[in-house]
């Protein structure tokens, strides 16, 4: 932590899980709106499908399905810190668990070693992203969008050259367990609780993790200082460079994780992983509250954005709509959420609250 100490700069202090002030009434904090609209969609779902609440049906696989998703938004949040994107999100996560699976398939190699492998096959290409954006100047967009084209032909050519183009069928010790079990397995007595899959654990400190990362670290402070006014953290001692190339890399290795856990749920290491995170890795983190201009980042709204698409989708296709339907139903649905957010914003300024 050798960094030059900050100092005073011209800019709003960055926000940390929160893009509301205190100064707004509860009912305008966004993440309050995902919390009754998510309660809303359950009573909804549950009325019109009682299979909804089905444990082993439903409720298990979305919270498997939501800790990806979570991870995933965890993944856009780290360069939304900084007023970035990246839009290399799914080949990022397909290489990382492409490494895994090759990993356990030529070096026979515990299921914890391939995981170490993903994280830093992704934490790699993003800091890879990050150096490019910090030495040429383009935008963040242009350079991950280019990154995406060019890992997506890479994708291709490693999985034909190593599996014909099919998947790894390997499965490494623990890689079922990882996938079916639940805590209940491993818990005995009537107070082990309903079923939680062993991926939700991961989850959970991963966001715990990030979380801390943007609060109490300073690390994570400067990305925010970094994201609200890049003239003031330059001013003020901050390492600007380094710090997005850090907020890429850590990106890159939440993308890691994610696809890792997808390939898991998903029983192999094939060529699509990561093919449907690019939307709800923006749709996350930007319904909970985190700003697509930088310096303020929601953790928690994060996860109750993901919770939403997640019941969303599961509830839609419970009730049997086509996929061009449940894509259009979501986009509405979605947009509705972002709207109610906005209402509660202009009800509170027209309160004579400053926001």
């Amino acid at each position: 932590m050798g960094e030059a100490t900050l100092t005073s700069a011209p800019a709003a202090p960055p926000q940390e899980d929160s893009t509301t002030p205190s100064g707004l009434p509860w009912w305008a904090n966004p993440r309050v709106g995902l919390l009754v609209v998510i309660v809303a969609l359950v009573i909804l779902f549950s009325a019109l499908r009682p299979s909804f609440l089905n444990v082993d049906l439903t409720l298990v696989p979305m919270q498997a399905d939501l800790s990806v998703f979570a991870i995933v938004g965890l993944a856009q949040l780290a360069v939304l810190s900084l007023g970035h994107m990246n839009l290399a999100v799914p080949r990022m996560a397909a290489v990382s668990a492409f490494a895994a699976g090759l990993t356990y398939d030529r070096l026979h190699a515990p299921l914890v070693v391939g995981l170490a492998v993903a994280l830093v096959v992704g934490a790699l290409i993003g800091a890879l992203a990050g150096t490019i954006i910090t030495t040429t100047g383009v935008n963040s967009f242009v350079v991950t969008l280019a990154l995406d084209f060019g890992l997506l032909g890479l994708v291709s050519l490693l999985y034909a050259w190593a599996t014909d183009g099919v998947a790894f069928a390997v499965h490494p010790a623990g890689m079922d367990a990882l996938r079916f079990d639940t805590m209940n397995n491993y818990c005995a007595g009537p107070v082990c609780g309903p079923p939680v899959p062993l991926v939700v654990p991961i989850a959970l400190v991963t966001v715990v993790a990030v979380g801390v990362l943007f609060r109490r670290s300073r690390v994570g402070r400067e990305m925010l200082m970094t994201g609200s006014s890049l003239r003031a953290a330059r001013l003020s001692g901050i390492p600007v460079t380094r710090r997005i190339i850090q907020a890429h890399a850590l990106s890159g290795l939440l993308c890691g994780l994610a696809g890792f856990l997808l390939a898991i749920n998903n029983g192999a290491f094939s060529a699509t992983i990561g093919d449907q995170f690019l939307l709800p890795s923006f749709l996350a983190p930007v319904l909970g509250g985190t700003l697509l201009a930088g310096g303020a980042v929601s953790v928690l709204g994060t996860v109750l954005g993901a919770t939403l698409t997640s019941v969303i989708q599961k509830g839609l296709n419970l009730l049997q709509f086509q996929l061009d339907q449940l894509q259009i139903l979501i986009g509405v649905v979605l947009l509705l959420a972002l709207s109610l957010d906005r209402v509660r914003h202009v009800l509170a300024e027209r309160r004579g609250v400053r926001r």
